[in-house]
């Protein structure tokens, strides 16, 4: 007998549902609105721009002082340069970026202080791929593009064309010349890929030195062309901070910091399901790296935050595949008994942790990027709108140094003038900065013996406070008043921004 011909258009019973008809269909085949890379890359990047867009506070001066005043000064002539630049510890390849943009909009005459905020959001966009911070921002996308390319760094690494090595090379490179101690990063990879490559010598003569030496020479013709003489900045940066100490001298803390305070603090409610991923992915080459870059910043007495920024998302890939684990591996398998029950508990675990992890970051951010600290931006908003009216002749901050931003906000080359904190030769000897916030009173009495009188100074409320009687005496008034923090960072709490103007009388 002949066997009947099956209708093509007609698809075949599904086991599932035919087993449990109370279960419908959907349940499995529902589109997963995340299972398009394209569509997950314009999702985030659609949140960046939001979130660059939102941002109106001041997290570490670097922001502006490393990178957007820097490319100020490139491009337009004008802007300070910090004692890094002199002592030749950075490198321009990093402000060069904005510079370009600034010469641009100068070249097509639109450079308006609305445009120059563009720029800075660009900036802020850069920063917020990640944490706020100055060239750690460039410094983690490039780390995590190489790590991702990085034949020893992924779970099959046969399937990874060595090209690609060559590429995470460059771009690792490029990490080292933005900021040396990328290079921590590197020396652990690269022992890695020499313990497992079969090719070592190719792997270093063919391919490590050739694009080392090609990426540093561009980086020091930048440089020379812009500081005018021949200057290594990976060297005098390895001199600077791990021959001499120099960056204890803006304090140092204990050798745990990073694994007791630092670093889970970054984390913050991410850091169980960082512990879990680490636990259940079994992924020790990952986890060897945040061990190994933790360990090595925790011999350095200074430390902050965005020294290890870097592996700070790789604690969030962790974090992520705890999440998917909570989920029972694929489809419930419903001829086992307990597994369809199992899928779903384990869906309803995840989706309370993501919650969760929302309720718990999403007003954290907000209240970082819209109301903490966003005094001294403001301050400067104001101040550059009264410069473009002209009714600003002169500048003086009476405030820890670099407590605001500079002349790439006010986009005016009128006088300024903040207290200087560059490190001193001698130890124990406090600067411009330290000797205020030990005593205003006393320093505001002695530096006015000499100075020229400025049409506005700018000052927290917490010293505002005690030099207002020495302001009124000199006829100066108060205008405008900016919130500025709702409790204390490092010193006493700095409420607001103050602003008084010459009265002239």
């Amino acid at each position: 007998m002949r066997q009947r011909q099956k209708n093509p258009t007609v698809p075949p019973p599904n086991p599932r549902t035919s087993q449990n008809p109370k279960l419908p269909t959907s349940e499995y085949h529902k589109p997963d609105l995340f299972s398009s890379s394209k569509t997950v890359f314009a999702i985030c990047l659609a949140f960046r721009v939001a979130n660059a867009l939102l941002v109106q506070t001041y997290f570490n001066p670097d922001e502006h002082w490393q990178a957007l005043e820097v490319a100020h000064r490139i491009a337009f002539g004008y802007g300070h340069l910090t004692w890094e630049w002199e002592k030749g510890i950075r490198s321009y390849l990093h402000p060069m970026l904005f510079a370009v943009l600034y010469k641009v909009l100068a070249l097509l005459g639109l450079d308006t202080p609305w445009l120059m905020l563009f720029s800075q959001l660009a900036n802020w966009f850069m920063i917020f791929c990640f944490p706020r911070t100055l060239s750690n921002n460039l410094e983690t996308v490039l780390t995590l593009v190489s790590l991702y390319h990085w034949p020893c760094m992924r779970v099959s690494s046969t399937k990874v064309p060595l090209v690609s090595r060559k590429w995470s090379l460059a771009a690792a490179a490029l990490a080292c010349a933005i900021r040396p101690t990328s290079a921590i990063i590197w020396v652990y990879v690269g022992l890695l890929e020499l313990f497992v490559t079969h090719d070592r010598l190719k792997f270093i003569f063919l391919e490590v030195a050739p694009i080392g030496v090609l990426v540093l020479g561009l980086t020091c013709l930048l440089d020379r062309l812009v500081y005018g003489s021949w200057v290594l900045v990976p060297l005098n940066f390895f001199k600077f901070n791990f021959l001499s100490s120099g960056g204890d001298y803006y304090g140092t803390h204990k050798w745990h910091w990073y694994f007791t305070q630092g670093f889970p603090v970054m984390l913050f409610s991410f850091l169980p399901f960082s512990i879990a991923g680490i636990i259940w992915s079994k992924q020790w080459k990952l986890s060897g790296l945040i061990a190994w870059v933790l360990g090595l910043y925790s011999v350095l007495g200074h430390k902050e935050f965005r020294f290890v920024l870097p592996v700070l998302p790789i604690a969030l890939i962790f974090s992520g595949y705890a999440l998917a684990k909570m989920k029972a591996p694929g489809a419930p398998d419903t001829k086992k008994k307990g597994s369809l029950r199992s899928h779903v508990k384990g869906s309803f675990k995840m989706r309370l942790s993501i919650l969760f992890l929302l309720a718990t970051n999403i007003p954290m951010a907000l209240y970082m990027s819209l109301v903490h600290q966003r005094g001294t931006e403001d301050v400067m908003i104001f101040l550059s709108k009264e410069a473009r009216n002209e009714k600003v002749q002169s500048i003086l901050f009476l405030m820890p140094c670099h407590a605001t931003p500079y002349y790439s906000s006010l986009h005016r080359n009128l006088p300024m003038r903040f207290l200087d904190c560059s490190p001193s030769e001698e130890n124990g000897i406090p600067d411009e900065s330290d000797r205020f916030m030990m005593d205003p009173v006393s320093f505001a009495s002695e530096f006015a013996r000499n100075w020229s009188i400025p049409s506005h100074v700018v000052l927290f409320d917490s010293e505002e406070r005690l030099l207002r009687g020495f302001l009124i005496s000199h006829s100066f008034r108060e205008i405008r008043r900016f919130f500025h923090s709702h409790f204390k960072v490092d010193r006493d709490l700095q409420a607001s921004v103050v602003v008084y103007v010459w009265t002239g009388h």
